[in-house]
């Protein structure tokens, strides 16, 4: 195995994640920002837990399913946004913090977007649920994964030929010598 093959995985990695975060992003745009037509509109919710108590009111299948609608709408960014930034080895927290905060302006910038669109309608509460729905995800698979990616690259490591062994490394680099002036 060439040392370099290490540093082309990360490449193909990172474009693998930068390509499906594109995908994802773009599904969602089509799905949250495509006019509807509608023979009638509610106001837009811009109090808190307004929209999630009102959801409650439908009777469990029903909340089940528009809540958890909103927790997976963006819930893959939490997998997504790690992935294509390509670190293996960062803080958890600070991973945690960057991720929720990049899906909480993405999440911001669909329910804006949504205010000139036909149809749609501005619910922050969908802000909440998709914020929260990129923290579940992120918490649940990022670390395990990291984790795993880091076992299999100290794998890699350690399979690696050393110097001495075997291997011919060349002639050791001297540095030529410099009279002191008088």
């Amino acid at each position: 195995m060439r040392q370099g093959s290490g540093g082309q995985a990360v490449i193909r990695f990172r474009a693998a994640g930068v390509s499906l975060l594109l995908a994802h992003l773009l599904l969602v745009g089509w799905l949250t920002l495509r006019p509807l037509d509608v023979p009638w509109m509610t106001a837009a919710n811009l109090s808190p837990f307004a929209g999630i108590k009102a959801d409650l009111t439908l009777g469990p299948a029903a909340a089940t399913r528009r809540i958890g609608g909103e927790l997976l709408l963006l819930a893959p960014l939490g997998v997504l946004l790690p992935m294509a930034g390509g670190r293996l080895f960062v803080s958890p927290w600070a991973s945690l913090a960057r991720t929720v905060a990049a899906g909480a302006l993405i999440s911001l910038a669909i329910e804006l977007g949504q205010t000139g669109v036909p149809g749609q309608v501005v619910d922050v509460d969908s802000l909440i649920l998709n914020t929260i729905g990129v923290a579940l995800a992120h918490v649940l698979f990022v670390p395990a994964c990291r984790a795993r990616l880091r076992r299999r690259k100290q794998q890699r490591i350690r399979m690696l030929p050393r110097a001495g062994h075997g291997v011919p490394q060349g002639a050791t680099p001297t540095i030529s010598r410099v009279g002191i002036a008088p």
